[in-house]
């Protein structure tokens, strides 16, 4: 099978860049392209690939340079900060918006309540050392009197409907696909415009099975792995599957 070329120097730039610390620059691409005695087409494409890889990262007017490891996120219930805590992260959160509502027909489809009925809206920024990560737009039924100061107080929102609401979620299901930065998106998430995205998609029940949530977030391509664990079978030790759209996501 032929390859092309630029899949060559892809390879060849991956294992240049494979032991460098993390913000190390690479050699411009007028440099890569007689290394490799190539275009510097070539080279721009290889390059292209490995930063939507999330192995690269371009700084507009100073160079490509090496990329910090992509973050983890692992079990479908725990949250945001737990997750990205326990890897010796600082996961953040910026409140964009929170208020009350009446459900359209979409949103009343996914909390499962006639239209117009109350809920709640909570419009998150997920960062990680200060970076922006992640958008999240939460969509919560009933009232809840004094959200934002609860949500201020405790940072956790599984851990607000919980301790506060008495809702508390224990069973979730996600569905995760991939889409184009948008230019409203990329904005929030300091991205070019067209940068890959995960998309997911939560629904949250109760142990009554009443909705308790309905969440939609986008998270970077090029710093976010996902990790499902499921056990299959009772006598069966616990499995791990990593990949980028596998079936765990953040919504707390």
């Amino acid at each position: 099978m032929k390859v092309p070329k630029y899949y060559r120097v892809k390879g060849a730039l991956l294992d240049m860049i494979v032991d460098l610390p993390t913000g190390t620059a690479i050699p411009t691409e007028r440099e890569l392209a007689e290394r490799f005695a190539t275009s510097r087409t070539t080279v721009r494409q290889a390059i292209a690939e490995l930063v939507v890889d999330g192995r690269l990262e371009r700084t507009q007017g100073s160079g490509t340079f090496v990329a910090e490891p992509k973050f983890m996120h692992v079990r479908p219930l725990t949250s945001f900060s737990q997750d990205l805590g326990s890897e010796g992260q600082r996961p953040g959160s910026v409140v964009l918006d929170i208020r009350e509502s009446l459900a359209s027909q979409d949103v009343s489809r996914h909390l499962e309540l006639p239209i117009g009925s109350p809920f709640h809206l909570v419009e998150r920024l997920r960062t990680v050392g200060g970076e922006p990560i992640a958008h999240e737009v939460a969509h919560l039924p009933g009232r809840l009197p004094g959200l934002a100061e609860r949500l201020a107080e405790r940072g956790s929102l599984y851990l607000t409907l919980s301790e506060v609401y008495g809702k508390e979620i224990v069973t979730a299901e996600d569905t995760v696909e991939t889409v184009l930065a948008d230019p409203v998106w990329a904005d929030l998430l300091g991205v070019e415009t067209g940068l890959p995205l995960l998309l997911v998609h939560r629904t949250g029940w109760d142990a009554e099975g009443k909705v308790v949530e309905w969440t939609r977030s986008v998270f970077r391509g090029d710093r976010f792995r996902f990790v499902s664990r499921q056990r299959l079978q009772e006598d069966v030790a616990l499995s791990s599957t990593a990949a980028v759209a596998a079936v765990s996501a953040v919504s707390a």
